[in-house]
């Protein structure tokens, strides 16, 4: 290994004992390939193959925890037992490769397809006429609790190392964080601390599952997004103050979702501060951050690191095209790194169809094509 990237495979120790090997994340990727159970198929298990190996933390694909709640085709689940064994090979397909194995639990809840929820209704914590959901019960939004908590049960069993509440890119939980889409006039919204009881409820049955299994060593992560446009969407102030609330909270790490590592902040605070040096700051060393954002190559990884804004890197777009990614790091072969994807690629870098197909089209949330413009989204 060239020694310019030794940080990038130093070892982190979180607030719970563990010890993660490296400084180097696979963000979670959605890749619409699990069987229509959502067990895992064949494809995907090519897919997950050998982009574990070397990295230190790999995150799994945005998993299902409530029937009503499935987003995308093809999505893989944790709602159900039966499903125990296929999480149990996903599990062990990771730790093989020497990855801990970190399992993402998601609720689409407006963003969720009609058509994937076998005639379940579409919800949302306040009726949305756009996309047709409805407001939830307060008795469905305790279901909704002890589902996320039956998934972390089934994570344990099944042998991942740890899960990460998916609360980021306008899923559900973030819907009940940001005014924008919770306008309730309960106890689960409202004022600030009102809208933030659902993903705080959800983090404490998540950690009274571990708690149940005497499983200190369990991973407990939370994804968010720390900004959205319009007018009442989230701002910096707001998630500051969420950031604190999860700070208190028995957590290991938090994932700030991005398109763009260094993007600044919009409003809510200082606009020439990036976001992840603010949050940084706010959490003052209690707990440590996974920065993501268009990092592509071993270069852009460590000067990512070193601005000391996060303790972890984690990268999506160039792991697809990139199936060895930390692997050519470690041995050496950064020259080896690609940054675009080729169309032409015989064996599409072990991207299942329906992914390849997408990539091949090209999309800001994509890694770039060869030969197309790409264009980043302001969000």
């Amino acid at each position: 290994m060239n020694r310019q990237f030794l940080p990038l495979f130093e070892p982190y120790r979180f607030n719970n004992n563990v010890e993660i090997k490296n400084r180097l994340v696979v963000a979670p990727m959605t890749h619409f390939a699990s069987n229509p159970d959502g067990t895992l198929s064949e494809q995907e298990r090519q897919f997950l193959q050998h982009r574990a190996q070397d990295m230190g933390m790999f995150i799994t694909a945005a998993t299902l925890i409530s029937e009503n709640g499935k987003a995308f085709h093809g999505q893989p689940e944790a709602t159900k037992e039966a499903q125990l064994e296929s999480l149990s090979q996903t599990a062990e397909l990771l730790k093989k490769q020497g990855s801990k194995a970190i399992l993402q639990l998601h609720h689409g809840g407006k963003l969720a397809l009609s058509e994937l929820l076998n005639g379940k209704d579409k919800v949302a914590p306040s009726d949305d006429p756009e996309t047709g959901a409805r407001a939830l019960t307060e008795v469905e939004i305790k279901g909704i609790i002890e589902d996320f908590a039956q998934a972390t049960d089934l994570a344990i069993r099944a042998g991942f190392d740890g899960v990460e509440i998916h609360g980021a890119n306008g899923y559900l939980l973030q819907q009940f964080f940001s005014s924008q889409s919770n306008r309730r006039t309960d106890q689960w919204g409202g004022d600030l601390a009102n809208r933030l009881r659902f993903p705080l409820a959800v983090v404490d049955a998540v950690d009274a599952v571990r708690a149940k299994h005497q499983r200190p060593e369990f991973i407990i992560g939370y994804r968010l997004s720390p900004e959205e446009p319009g007018e009442n969407g989230i701002t910096m102030t707001e998630t500051l103050a969420f950031v604190e609330a999860l700070a208190q909270k028995t957590l290991q790490y938090l994932h700030i979702s991005l398109w763009d590592f260094y993007k600044k902040v919009r409003r809510g605070s200082d606009s020439e501060i990036t976001r992840l040096a603010l949050i940084h700051q706010q959490l003052n060393g209690r707990l440590p951050l996974i920065g993501v954002g268009n990092l592509f190559t071993a270069e852009q990884l460590l000067a990512a690191l070193d601005t000391g804004w996060v303790e972890f890197v984690a990268v999506g777009k160039s792991v697809m095209i990139n199936p060895t990614l930390a692997t050519l790091i470690k041995e050496g072969k950064t020259q080896e790194i690609i940054t675009a994807l080729d169309p032409e690629k015989t064996d599409h870098y072990q991207i299942p169809d329906t992914l390849w197909r997408l990539c091949v089209q090209g999309g800001a949330w994509l890694p770039p094509v060869k030969g197309k413009d790409w264009q980043p989204i302001d969000l």
